[in-house]
């Protein structure tokens, strides 16, 4: 977890150095690199075709700041312009995602209608055609998504934004600013059933900061623990987290 009390400048908006910093700081205590770009180099090589999947919901996107970059760490890791895609729900018929050879994973932190919260796992659903068929029992079964040939084995990071998530929603598509905060963060990972389930932690708690009192999502993120437990996918039970904090502390959460 890497907070940053500057990250946005005077009008709201991330300043992409900052995210750069941050970055290359969560890389780095992740690898257990000492130079940022020693730790980049560990994700991707010159010969990759690197797709960063990331998501255009217009209220809260990943954002133009996040998304360039981690292209432009790439690049500096090596990697081409020319192979390298930016995309999100055209990755079906982007021909750098159909023959990509590693994938980042970016997207904002949310409530969601159908599956509790809108987090990493969820966001590989533009990888399959049906998108809807897997809404079924508050979409339990999003890591099977992980199995698809398109992407298994191919994601070198997870990027849970978490400059400004939204912590409650009624109904589909809900958003209201006065459900999204200012965290300064994001969440940055290897296994993304582990990010999502620190993300989760965090709307939790910001949720009973806010009503007074436990009030659980409806319905329930379930697929983050079952991504663990029925998938196999990663590890969602905090006990077996390892949790960096990084930065800014103040109103963590967590």
């Amino acid at each position: 977890l890497m907070r940053d009390k500057d990250v946005f400048d005077s009008n709201g908006k991330p300043r992409e150095e900052i995210i750069l910093k941050m970055l290359d700081e969560a890389l780095a205590a992740l690898t257990g690199k000492k130079q940022p770009l020693d730790a980049w180099m560990t994700l991707v090589r010159p010969d990759d075709i690197v797709g960063i999947k990331t998501n255009v919901w217009q209220y809260i996107p990943t954002t133009t700041q996040v998304e360039q970059a981690l292209k432009k760490r790439v690049m500096d890791a090596g990697v081409k312009e020319s192979q390298i895609g930016i995309d999100d729900r055209g990755v079906l018929g982007n021909p750098i995602f159909l023959g990509a050879t590693a994938l980042i994973n970016a997207r904002p932190m949310r409530t969601h209608h159908w599956a509790g919260v809108g987090s990493l796992i969820k966001n590989y659903i533009m990888f399959v055609p049906d998108p809807s068929n897997y809404h079924g029992d508050t979409c339990a079964d999003l890591a099977t998504i992980w199995n698809k040939p398109i992407v298994k084995g191919k994601t070198r990071l997870n990027v849970l934004v978490m400059l400004t998530p939204q912590f409650h929603g009624v109904g589909p598509h809900s958003f209201n600013p006065k459900y999204v905060w200012k965290y300064n963060g994001l969440l940055v990972g290897f296994d993304p059933v582990a990010v999502d389930s620190t993300g989760l932690r965090i709307i939790e708690a910001k949720r009973r900061e806010f009503f007074g009192e436990d009030r659980p999502l409806s319905p329930p993120a379930k697929h983050i623990l079952l991504a663990d437990t029925r998938h196999h996918l990663g590890t969602a039970d905090p006990k077996n987290i390892e949790l960096i904090k990084l930065g800014y502390s103040d109103s963590i959460l967590i």
